[in-house]
């Protein structure tokens, strides 16, 4: 099942109490106090684990907890740090404090870690305590409690394409058609339920990835239908393709009401590269003018059919142009 909204509670370890304790040794009158400090507590961080691509592995544990710090001892000895709680999550995933929405980080690369809750600082002993006016303290401290926090975890799919469209525009077919992935294909709206991945793979080692997004309804970004629980996927895509069936009564309709819907949700979807995709070209009749769609802004218009594999060629060098151009620009504005 795909998962990618999740709230879970983390508590970072209780530092451990410093300790009261004397120096007791033959041969040394007076040892002075010897009591060590407490252990910290442990941290509770995410980790980026690129195997995992969903957050269904927090569906049914919801609560997380760091190890505790150690008391101090006698002799000076500190206590041992409480155990680091490490939480593996996808690439792309990122985390919200619940309660104020505030945004604690994201999480791109393999490997990268974010700390959600500190662990708690470890109290001192009375050995910390020790001076000339007083010679044999009995203060310590007790260990400071670690953060708690309601964490929400959401995940927004890294992509380079981001295929848009109304329900059963073609989109699960073309990505069958144009990488490995095997999404769920019917005769009927709605038969994609979730957010499929795909890469295309392309001559002299080039590829991309494409996400197939659930299709949009009018009144997505208010919450309608299925697609406004995955519009956040695409927001990281660098350029969108939108899906417009041949057979559809009215594509300038439909492109101008997607295009809506994109901006309600977010206007940085509107600034996006995008193109016009016009799918099922296989339904269209044979020696027919092929149907014009206005699109001033688009980079191209692509004529295509995932059936019979007309224009895939074309759209898919037309993307890898539009990557490579935008990966150029974003190269240059961070050249100092």
């Amino acid at each position: 099942m795909f998962i990618d909204s999740v709230t879970i509670e983390v508590r970072a370890g209780q530092g451990g109490s410093g300790a009261e304790a004397f120096r007791r040794e033959k041969g040394v009158p007076r040892g002075g106090p010897s009591g060590g400090d407490g252990g910290r507590g442990g941290d509770v961080r995410l980790i980026v684990d690129p195997g995992l691509t969903t957050l269904s592995d927090f569906r049914y544990r919801r609560h997380h907890r760091a190890g505790r710090g150690m008391h101090g001892e006698g002799s000076n000895r500190t206590g041992r740090s409480g155990q680091d709680l490490e939480l593996r999550v996808p690439p792309g995933t990122i985390a919200l404090d619940n309660g104020t929405d505030e945004l604690l980080g994201e999480l791109l690369g393999p490997g990268e870690t974010l700390v959600v809750a500190r662990g708690g600082r470890g109290g001192r002993g009375n050995a910390r305590f020790a001076s000339a006016t007083r010679q044999a303290p009995r203060r310590w401290e007790p260990g400071e409690d670690g953060e708690e926090r309601i964490v929400r975890l959401e995940l927004k799919l890294l992509a380079d394409i981001g295929l848009v469209g109304e329900p059963n525009a073609g989109k699960s077919t073309l990505l069958s058609r144009i990488s490995r992935a095997r999404p769920r294909i019917a005769a009927y709206p709605f038969t994609t339920l979730t957010p499929n991945l795909g890469v295309v793979e392309l001559p002299d080692y080039r590829s991309f990835v494409v996400a197939d997004i659930p299709g949009l309804i009018e009144g997505a970004h208010d919450g309608k239908g299925l697609g406004h629980r995955f519009l956040r996927h695409i927001e990281r895509t660098r350029a969108l393709a939108i899906l417009l069936p041949v057979d559809g009564e009215d594509p300038a309709a439909t492109l101008a009401g997607l295009r809506r819907e994109l901006e309600e949700y977010s206007p940085a979807l509107t600034e996006l590269p995008w193109a016009v995709v016009v799918s099922k070209m296989d339904l269209h009749a044979r020696g027919e003018a092929k149907p014009v769609v206005e699109a001033a802004d688009a980079w191209d218009c692509y004529y295509v059919s995932a059936v019979t594999g007309d224009g895939l060629r074309e759209l898919l060098e037309g993307c890898w142009r539009q990557l490579r151009a935008a990966r150029t620009i974003a190269e240059e504005a961070e050249t100092p």
